[in-house]
Formats: C-alpha cells, structure tokens, sequence
C-alpha cells in the first residue's frame, strides 16, 4: 500500500503519527504490515552502535539497497565521504540520544553513488529503565521539492535582476497604504531618488502638487484595488522639481484570500515622445495651413488673371473714350470716376497677385535706412499729426536684397495697420532694422544665412491668439466695413515668401504688435535713395501717348477677345496697323501670310499654346522679330521665356506705347 503524499508542510505530523504507530503496537504482525506498506519514506532501526537491524520498501526504493544488503551495515554508508570524515552521523546519534530527537536536511547517497536531498529524523527507542535500546529513523527523499526549490529561487534571483537592470522603467512596490517597498535603477534613473531616499516614503510626492491635493494618488489605487488594474498618463515630478510626462501602471498584489497585500507600480517616462507628438501636430498643422494657403494662393492668382484681363479692357478703352470725348461737364467726371475705380480694382489685384507670390518681383539691394528716410514724408501724410514715427538703425547696416518698389508698398501697409491699431488714434510707432544671421533651427525657419530684419513696433491694442492665428490670411480683417480689404498683411506675406524671407507677426492683447520682415541679406552696400525724390505717379496721373512716331505693323495675340480688342484699338489710336489673332495657331498662319509684320504682341496664358510656346515657333523662322509678353503675374515656368520683354497686365495706353518704343527701335521695320 503506497500512502498518500502529504508534502513537506505535513511531513513532520506524518512522522509523529508513525512513532505513534510504533509506540502502540505491541503485535509483531501489525508492526510489520504498517512499516511494509510504507513505499514514500524510509523506516528502519539501527542498533546503539548505528548499525541497520531493519528495512522497509520504501527504503529500499529510494536508497537502492535490498535488505540483505544493508543489514548489519552503519548507516552513515548513506553519507558523503566528507561528512563520514566530519564525524556528522555519529553527532546525530549523539542529538538523537541527549535531545530525544534528530531532525535535518542534507544530502545523502544512494547505492548507485548518485545524491539525494533528504528529510531524516531520528527518535531514541529505549528500554523501560531509559537506557538506549537503538534508534528509529526515518527518511524522505525531497530531491524535487529541493530542485522545485532551487529553481523558484534562481527564477526569483533572475527576476530581481532583470527587475534591478531595467533602466527604462521605474519598477517598484507599494505596501497596501502606498508606501514604496522597493525601487529599481530605472526609478532612481526616471525620478531621481535613491533606494535610502525613497523607501518607506508615500508614492504621493511623485505627483503635482494639484493632482496630489485633489486626491489623485488616492483614487489611483483604489481603481487598482476595484478594476483590478490602474492605467493612466499625466505630468509627474521628479526629485529635483522637474515635471515629466509619464505613463502609470498600478496592479494590485493579492494573498490567497484575494485580499490586496500590496500594488506593483510601473512608471515610463513619455516626456520626448509627447514632445514629439506635439512638433508632428505642430508639423501636420504647418502643412495643413501650407497647402490651405497655396490652394487660397493658386485660387487667388487664377481669379486675379481674370480680374487683369477685364481690367485691362475697362482702363484701355476708358482711356481711348476719355481722348475722343469732349470736354463736357457733367461726362467727363463720370469718365474720370470710372478710371479711378478701375485703378482701385488693379490696386486690388495687385495684392491679391503679391499673396499668391505670383507678381513680377525685381530684386535689388535695398538701404533700409535710406528707403525709410526716403518715406518720411509720405508716411508723416498717410498716419496724421496724432501718430508719433520713430526711427531706429545702427549706424552699419548692411541693404536687404528686395524689390524696393514693394518694400515701400508693404511698410507703409504696415505702418497704416499700425495706425488703426492705435486707440483713438493717438500712438507711436517705432520702425527699425537690424541684421542677423540665420542658423538651423531658428524661430523663424528661414534657410540658414544672412538676412535684414526690418520690424514696425506700434502702441496699438494688440490681437490676441485668435486673430493673430489668422492675420496673414486673405481678406480677413478686423477693420470695419469697407475700411480694408484683408489682403495687406497677405501681399506683405507673399512679397516676402517671394522674395526668400519671412514675415513674422508678434502680438498679445493690450500690448501692441511687431511685424518682422525678414529680407535676404544683398551681398554689398548701394547708396541711399534721394529723400527728395518724388513717389511714383499713379497712373490716373500718367501722360496720355502721342501718336507713334514711326508706325508699325503689329500683330497682337490674345484668348481673350475684349482684351484683344482692346489692346488693337490702343495700338491703331497710337498709329499702328494690328493683326489680330486670338490663338497659337491662329497667329502662326497669319505670320506665314503676312511677312511685314514689326512687332508680336502675345498673352502668355492661352490654351493649347502658351505665349512662350509661340515664341519657340516663331523663332525658328524669325529670330529677330521683336516681341513683347503679356501677362498678369509671373506665371512663367522656371526657365522659360528668359530675355523676352515682358507687358504687365493691366496696362494702359501710355505703358503700351512705352513698351513698344523699347522693343523696336526708331525706322525698325519689317523687311
């Protein structure tokens, strides 16, 4: 009969209940059957001298040796050669004898040589007057609890280490009222303390100090202790005060009645890849804004070339009416208002052209300084008595390189803004400049290099983020009703975008606003612009022309059949004979046809054959035709239409007829 095993918390009550057994039976018979039908331990009695006098089964199956074997034999045979030397088996007798009982772990040794871990205990049999009879020993072999034992422990010994090298995570405990039992190296790493520092301490000093009087650390292991698990990102602060982004990890620790014992905490410091978050939203935003303001710039341009084209229509012919009237009191004021309106229009289109950083630019080293001075007057008219302007440059300063005639337009724009800005109209404002170069990563991304910083400060309200979010978009205002046409701070926008800077608004609510524009540095000094010299005329102002000195044979080329209208009736009032063609195509048979013509007049934006495109075609036959290109932005390709005079749409008879003279010199006529 094999007994149940009992494992090694019950074996010592096993034992106690087999020398009871062996106490009560006084029938050789039933000692015997209960000592054989024992296989898990081993039961044997030695003599006073330790000599085997006894054998079971179980002893025989676990140390190998048959009765016969062993009888008569000294039981230390089952010890090591070491522990024989060491006199262990007699001291266990010796235990035995004075104590009234042995009991011990330790190897042993089987027939075969081979070792196992035993539980031994050995009770003195003695005789009624108390002299020792022999001894009763009994043996467990616990080889696979020791090596279950072992291997729990290396298991254990390698988890605290792996725990200990983790540098990553902070990897701890908390006792059941939050109180840190352990600390690894990658908390002391993540938030500064040592083990000395932290442990015994409240886990409640990692949190803020708002999420600590809240009761966060509080609710946070109560979730654990309900859900079964707390999980959460927030701010957390390290020994030194600083504040890192980390994400938690609670887990309760529970006994065998499921009652929470402890937490085990897990901290990941997140603080980089939340930073990164935010300059990837930041980055995706940036495109979002780029391409809204591309497609608004592309829609801008395409209804800007339209506008030129009517434009040029409207102004050409108010020009011829406005010749071929009488004078008249009540029609010639209505003429005149008409042409003011139009030029308003094309001041208009000129911006929103300027935004979609599709204006001819012509860039050149500009003296900030001087270009200010230059201004003071016209400055000192359009801001009024009540605005006080201040000027502040260092005495070396080298020019920007920028199209000086947009450089005027965008600061008196700026200069203007700042004035409404100003409560009540009463304020100052401060335009200066300085230099700086440009290195990667700059608060501005401009490409690294050398640029001039050209900045208006006012005294005015400010905008708050709202607005200042949305100052440089296309026709929003803050401005009342017909006071402005929200493209101003946009044309500043794209003339600088253009131009290879940048403009940069800075502003908060109540404490007025700086506008930067950023301009390329030009590589060498010019001089000054006269101060004295008078603003450019508008072109209401301009001179009408005189009839051409020598007349031409003009052939003029336009999709667009008002404008090409127009454009042929400023030429034959001008004394021009004009061919008119209202394509590519159409155009290319008339020159096979007509050989005397002087001069080709040609829109750029036609379908099926750009201007440029016709150009290639007809200089393969006529090199030295001369021609001018009309266009309403500079919508040319890269590298296309180099050296070919361009006509700025819209474009009145005076500047047709100026651009005409440059292109074909005097007596230049077909042959």
């Amino acid at each position: 009969m094999r007994l149940p095993d009992r494992g090694a918390a019950g074996e010592k009550g096993f034992v106690n209940q087999v020398e009871r057994h062996v106490a009560s039976l006084t029938d050789d018979g039933r000692y015997r059957l209960l000592i054989e039908a024992v296989t898990d331990y081993a039961i044997y009695m030695l003599d006073p001298a330790g000599r085997v006098v006894s054998w079971n089964p179980g002893a025989q199956r676990f140390k190998g040796y048959t009765e016969s074997e062993i009888l008569g034999s000294p039981f230390s045979r089952f010890y090591s050669e070491e522990e024989r030397r060491a006199g262990v088996p007699e001291r266990a007798l010796e235990t035995a004898a004075r104590d009234g009982r042995f009991e011990s772990e330790g190897w042993r040794i089987r027939k075969d040589g081979s070792r196992f871990w035993a539980h031994v205990v050995i009770d003195p049999i003695r005789d009624p007057s108390g002299g020792i009879h022999g001894f009763a020993k009994i043996t467990r072999d616990l080889t696979e609890r020791r090596l279950s034992e072992a291997t729990l422990r290396r298991e254990q010994e390698q988890f605290r280490i792996l725990v200990q090298g983790v540098t990553d995570y902070a990897i701890y405990m908390l006792d059941p009222d939050g109180r840190v039992a352990s600390w690894n190296a990658g908390a002391q790493r993540i938030k500064g303390y040592l083990p000395e520092e932290i442990i015994g301490q409240h886990f409640s000093r990692f949190y803020t100090t708002e999420d600590a009087e809240s009761g966060e650390p509080r609710r946070a292991l109560e979730t654990a202790v309900r859900e079964g698990k707390f999980d959460r990102e927030g701010w957390r602060v390290r020994k030194d005060g600083s504040r890192f982004w980390a994400h938690v990890v609670i887990d309760p620790l529970r006994d065998e009645q499921g009652r929470a014992i402890g937490f085990a905490k897990v901290t990941r410091d997140l603080t980089e890849r939340r930073e990164s978050q935010r300059v990837l939203e930041e980055m995706r935003e940036a495109l979002f804004q780029s391409r809204k303001m591309d497609a608004i710039g592309q829609l801008t341009g395409g209804i800007a070339h339209d506008f030129n084209n009517l434009l040029t229509a409207i102004l050409g012919s108010l020009e011829l009416v406005r010749r071929r009237l009488p004078e008249d009191a009540r029609v010639t004021p209505l003429v005149d208002n008409a042409v003011q309106a139009a030029q308003r229009g094309a001041s208009l289109i000129h911006r929103m052209l300027a935004f979609a950083r599709r204006q001819n630019l012509n860039p050149e080293p500009v003296d900030v300084p001087g270009l200010v001075r230059g201004m003071t007057e016209l400055l000192r008219r359009s801001l009024g008595p009540s605005i006080e302007v201040e000027a502040r440059f260092p005495p070396a300063l080298g020019p920007a390189r920028a199209d000086a005639n947009q450089l005027e337009m965008a600061l008196l724009n700026l200069a203007v803004n700042a004035r409404d800005a100003m409560p009540e109209g009463i304020g100052r404002i401060v335009i200066s400049a300085r230099a700086e170069n440009v290195g990667p990563g700059h608060a501005t991304d401009l490409t690294p290099g050398d640029y001039i910083c050209l900045s208006v400060t006012d005294t005015g309200e400010g905008m708050d983020e709202g607005t200042l979010a949305q100052a440089v978009e296309p026709f929003f205002t803050t401005k009342g009703v017909g006071k402005g046409t929200g493209l101003g701070l946009s044309m500043i926008h794209g003339m600088a975008e253009q131009s290879g800077g940048r403009l940069v608004l800075r502003s908060r609510n109540g404490e007025g606003t700086t506008d930067e524009l950023w301009l390329p540095a030009a590589p060498a000094k010019v001089e000054a612009p006269d101060a004295d010299q008078p603003p450019a005329a508008p072109l209401a102002a301009a001179p009408l022309a005189a009839a051409a000195a020598t007349p031409l044979v003009v052939l003029a080329v336009d999709d667009d059949v008002l404008v090409l209208m127009n454009t042929a009736a400023m030429l034959e009032d001008l004394g021009h004979e004009v061919f008119q063609a209202i394509s590519g195509r159409k155009a290319l048979e008339i020159l096979r046809r007509e050989k005397k013509i002087d001069l080709l007049i040609v829109d750029q934006a036609m379908p099926q054959m750009t201007g440029t495109q016709l150009i290639d075609e007809i200089r393969r036959d006529r090199p030295d035709l001369p021609i001018l290109l009309a266009t309403g932005y500079a919508e040319l390709p890269a590298g296309m239409g180099v050296g070919i005079p361009m006509l700025a749409k819209p474009f009145g008879q005076q500047a047709l007829a100026d651009a005409v003279a440059a292109v074909v010199r005097p007596g230049r006529k077909a042959a």
